[in-house]
């Protein structure tokens, strides 16, 4: 599977006629005002993250994940045109952060960036559509290991969100994204909080973004 299958044509034509600036920012695009608080939702997520009474929690667990993956789908689809061996030849997330990919030896392996997340998404969804992981049919229950599992998924979905502010954010820019993807991040971010999804680690080539959305009340 491919984080190609979703298109925006006319919107990556316009992205390739957008000019660069003369002058860069001192720090990151999606760090900078207006556009770190350009967002879809006011308020913050809270009502919407917590576990729903009646509820089985790894049922919760799983819908967000799989609406989660569909979701940073569709937005790396809008920008791929852009991300190829040439201009990313590696997965990283800002000066000194890396990804490797781990092999079925547990070998980790040094990838350009798309090849990095086609590997990710195709196994991502090869778990989605495990009956003994994410069962959908009466009668089959979660492994034990499930919540393991699902914070795993939600590492690697994070170093995607990460390479994309990082090393696209302008093409998000241009194509008038930026208000649904920071909605989706601070979605992201608040339900891996809620949950214990993430480590503080994991977060860090983030962590300013994550720190604003705090202060802005949009992440509790």
């Amino acid at each position: 599977m491919s984080f190609l299958s979703f298109g925006l044509g006319s919107k990556r034509k316009q992205a390739s006629k957008t000019k660069s600036t003369t002058s860069l920012p001192s720090k990151p695009l999606f760090l900078c005002y207006p556009y770190v608080t350009h967002m879809l939702v006011k308020g913050n997520f809270k009502t919407i993250i917590e576990l729903p009474k009646y509820v089985d929690v790894n049922e919760w667990l799983a819908f967000n994940t799989f609406e989660f993956f569909n979701y940073i789908n569709m937005f790396y689809s809008s920008i791929t045109d852009f991300c190829n061996a040439q201009s990313c030849p590696s997965m990283s997330a800002g000066p000194g952060v890396e990804y490797t990919w781990s092999d079925a030896q547990s070998k980790k392996i040094k990838l350009p960036a798309p090849q990095y997340i086609d590997y990710m998404a195709t196994s991502i969804e090869n778990m989605l559509n495990d009956e003994t992981i994410f069962p959908t049919k009466g009668g089959r229950e979660f492994p034990r290991e499930f919540p393991t599992i699902v914070k795993r998924i939600f590492g690697q979905l994070f170093r995607l969100f990460a390479h994309i502010y990082h090393h696209h954010y302008d093409k998000i820019l241009s194509l008038n994204e930026e208000p649904h993807f920071n909605s989706l991040f601070a979605h992201f971010i608040s339900f891996a909080r809620e949950f214990g999804l993430l480590d503080k680690k994991e977060i860090q080539p983030l962590q300013e973004l994550v720190d604003i959305m705090i202060r802005n009340g949009v992440i509790s």
